[in-house]
């Protein structure tokens, strides 16, 4: 089916088009996972709500800026990926799914979160990566189960105190915003094992050595004059990550030490096995 034929058909609402949109899922599949995307999908069709067992649903690159209230019916979802469409606001319809374990909202258009996000106490991995953040919605700070928060590519400044209240997150991704100083809040976070900060505005790098958890730290791409210090078996990925923890200093002037190249980038493709099994 061509992406024209697509878009032509993805807006007109009657039967015989949204089942050829469809191609001819009647049945809620024997995986109990239903994939959309890039289908130019301007509204979900209705029929998918009927498939009340389901347990992952895709709509990724469509066209969507809304759903259906009758989303509400699928209350075994655990996975619903919205990501790269045209969502201004969160529909409010997404906070009634209260199984969902993993929330994909990344490359939207979202300036904020509403606070009926909290009703979902059951998730464990949130991307809002890509969007019109410039604040972390202190919201996010109530989802205690959260192990994976990708928020990358938005206008951060800082983060909310609150955030460290999530004592189960383990990997925080947040290259690419506007951090002139490291965020203090992680430094009282003991159990994150991942923490990216690649591509801010960060000119010093305060010690990390006393975080138990931390397996990884990428700091790669940021004005900074020092190299995070941490703890033995730590990796570094950024200046000076290998050769010393810290430039060279000689007669006051510091010697740059060549960049080394950064193998490890987030993740740009969705893969389950970064999320906890639900």
């Amino acid at each position: 089916m061509g992406n024209s034929l697509k878009a032509i058909v993805a807006v007109v609402p009657s039967n015989k088009c949204q089942k050829y949109l469809l191609e001819d899922l009647e049945e809620m599949p024997v995986d109990k996972t239903v994939d959309l995307s890039g289908r130019q999908l301007r509204r979900l069709p209705l029929h998918i709500c009927s498939f009340r067992e389901l347990v992952k649903l895709y709509l990724s690159d469509n066209n969507l800026n809304h759903l259906p209230p009758e989303l509400e019916q699928l209350q075994n979802l655990q996975l619903l990926a919205l990501d790269f469409n045209n969502f201004k606001t969160l529909p409010l319809v997404v906070c009634t799914l209260k199984q969902l374990c993993i929330l994909y909202l990344g490359n939207n258009k979202l300036c904020s979160l509403p606070l009926e996000l909290r009703f979902l106490q059951n998730l464990k991995t949130l991307w809002i990566e890509s969007n019109c953040l410039q604040y972390l919605p202190e919201v996010v700070c109530e989802l205690s189960l959260l192990k994976t928060l990708h928020a990358g590519s938005n206008a951060l400044h800082t983060l909310p105190p609150q955030l460290q209240c999530l004592q189960e997150l383990r990997t925080i991704w947040l290259s690419g915003n506007l951090l002139s100083e490291f965020p203090s809040v992680l430094l009282d976070m003991p159990f994150l094992e991942v923490i990216d900060v690649d591509r801010n505005s960060i000119r010093f790098f305060p010690s990390l050595a006393h975080l138990p958890g931390l397996k990884l730290v990428i700091y790669d791409h940021n004005p900074c004059r020092n190299a995070p210090k941490v703890a033995k078996g730590v990796r570094r990925v950024g200046r000076w990550s290998e050769e010393t923890p810290e430039p060279r200093k000689r007669s006051g002037a510091v010697i740059d030490i060549t960049l080394d190249e950064k193998p490890l980038l987030p993740p740009i493709a969705k893969t389950e096995p970064e999320a906890e099994p639900c």
